[in-house]
């Protein structure tokens, strides 16, 4: 679609000449006064307006605060002859001041290609003006707050490229420890793409039975195995128009995976047991928090798959690696579950920030999320306070006392790696083999237990 251009100028030759050079491009509007201008606000908002300084009836920078108030997205671009060098800078420096995008003079070597240049590069800033404030919005209304919750720049830099890929239909691959966001990224991405109005299915391919996983995706016919009571449609098929989200993809079946490689060659889905093949129309989110060079070494994921479904990479580090995201994330969290609550909290006092941001978490956001709900619930003030805190005070105090100090599922997680790593003799590539994880994720993992190893 064309841009739209609204070119205000009493000239009615500068407007023939405007028109001319822009109209190949964009849609053009024309007014000839302020009074013109005003009537043009009940017409569509344009992308782009050039103004000129002095009209019959208006000065064009006194105008300029209103426009942004009544079309703030919109760019002005303003145009005068000014006579003179030093009247022309006065006049661009109070313009910009105002809300101008820029400013050209037009008695003084007026450059078409250069105005041409100008508007296009007004016009994308709009745009992705616009697009940024969606994804604003989109972040907004998944933290329930309106601060950022991505404050760190290696998530900026994430945020930038979820930016970018989400309109388009390329499949994504979410690398990351486990409770690093990747379900909520894979949420944003979908929400920001033209699939939006469909809906996000999310599968968790290491929680299916091995023997029913071909039936769940690719769906079933009756009668294809025992059980097979009816035809299943299959998950590919329920999420026409929207997104399939394949979580934990390095543990399904490899056999699976050669079959799911034809479907995303293909863009073709055949049930089990069927003679039929149906097209597909859904946009893949593929997840692990495996490192997938390592699932591919210990022949957990095809490589041929992992070239499809990595078209592009996004890695989400650990919560200790952005510690600059722990306090947002806190308060975006205290603010669901107190309300979920009924309660009114306040904050966190200075010690439990502290605390908070020493910490290295090694369940990532998930761990934060859950060490939050239980301070609400449990604190007495109304605000929380490091004693209302499971966590220990600091990660040394936490290696000390490391058999006490971890939750009920953090505890068995490093006991099962503390034997393993007796049965392998400390062999660290290995025991990650045996664990089914990666090797920096154990890395990871021996450094925030406190593991002697």
């Amino acid at each position: 679609m064309k841009g739209k251009v609204l070119i205000v100028d009493d000239d009615q030759d500068q407007r023939t000449v405007l028109t001319a050079l822009l109209e190949e491009d964009y849609q053009i509007s024309t007014a000839d006064s302020g009074a013109a201008l005003q009537r043009a606000f009940a017409q569509e908002q344009p992308d782009l307006i050039l103004l000129d300084v002095k009209l019959p009836d208006a000065d064009g920078l006194d105008l300029l605060p209103q426009l942004k108030k009544r079309w703030p997205d919109t760019q002005v671009i303003v145009l005068t002859g000014a006579p003179s060098d030093h009247e022309a800078v006065s006049w661009a420096v109070e313009a910009i001041k105002r809300g101008a995008f820029n400013f050209l003079r037009k008695n003084v070597q007026f450059d078409g290609e250069k105005l041409l240049a100008d508007v296009q590069n007004a016009i994308e800033s709009k745009r992705q003006n616009e697009e940024a404030s969606t994804l604003r919005r989109a972040l907004e209304t998944m933290s329930g707050t309106p601060s950022p919750i991505f404050q760190s720049a290696a998530m900026r830099e994430v945020v930038r490229k979820i930016d970018r890929i989400a309109p388009s239909d390329v499949t994504v691959l979410i690398t990351g420890e486990s409770g690093t966001g990747k379900e909520v990224i894979a949420d944003l991405l979908h929400a920001l793409s033209s699939r939006s109005k469909g809906q996000i299915i999310k599968v968790n391919c290491a929680a299916l039975p091995r023997e029913l996983i071909e039936s769940e995706l690719f769906g079933s016919v009756r009668g294809a195995f025992t059980g097979a009571h009816a035809d299943r449609e299959g998950l590919f098929r329920q999420s026409e128009g929207g997104t399939l989200l394949l979580d934990e993809i390095s543990e399904m079946p490899v056999d699976t995976q050669s079959k799911l490689l034809r479907v995303l060659q293909d863009q073709e889905v055949r049930p089990v047991g069927g003679k039929t093949s149906y097209k597909t129309n859904c946009r893949i989110i593929a997840a692990t928090n495996r490192n997938p060079q390592d699932a591919i070494q210990a022949g957990k994921l095809r490589e041929d798959l992992f070239y499809r479904i990595s078209a592009i990479s996004l890695h989400l580090p650990p919560l200790r690696e952005r510690r600059e995201d722990i306090v947002p994330l806190a308060n975006s969290f205290l603010k669901r579950f107190a309300a979920q609550a009924n309660r009114t909290l306040t904050g966190f006092r200075p010690s439990a920030v502290e605390r908070l941001t020493a910490f290295d978490w090694p369940g990532n956001v998930r761990q934060l999320q859950n060490e939050v709900q239980r301070a609400v619930l449990l604190c007495e003030g109304n605000e929380i306070d490091a004693s209302d805190l499971s966590i220990s005070e600091t990660r040394a105090a936490a290696e000390e006392s490391a058999d006490t100090n971890f939750t009920l599922l953090e505890g068995v997680e490093r006991n099962a790696i503390i034997q393993m790593l007796k049965e392998t003799g400390g062999n660290k590539l290995e025991t990650a083999k045996r664990l089914g994880i990666g090797r920096q994720t154990l890395y990871n993992k021996i450094k925030a237990y406190g593991i002697e190893v």
